[in-house]
């Protein structure tokens, strides 16, 4: 019985992939890369405005 949780668990991952989809892993990827840019400009925005 010990053996059926993580059997369990990985079924849960691939439903939540299988409802996902390859339109989702791209929308999360893009939309992590996205968050990167944001933050790493904003950043510099930010220290241009810093009056050096």
């Amino acid at each position: 019985m010990e053996n059926q949780q993580p059997e369990n668990k990985n079924s849960k991952m691939k439903t939540w992939f299988k409802r996902v989809g390859i339109g989702g892993l791209i929308f999360f990827t893009l939309k992590g890369i996205g968050w990167l840019f944001v933050f790493y400009f904003g950043a510099e925005l930010f220290q241009d405005c810093s009056g050096k």
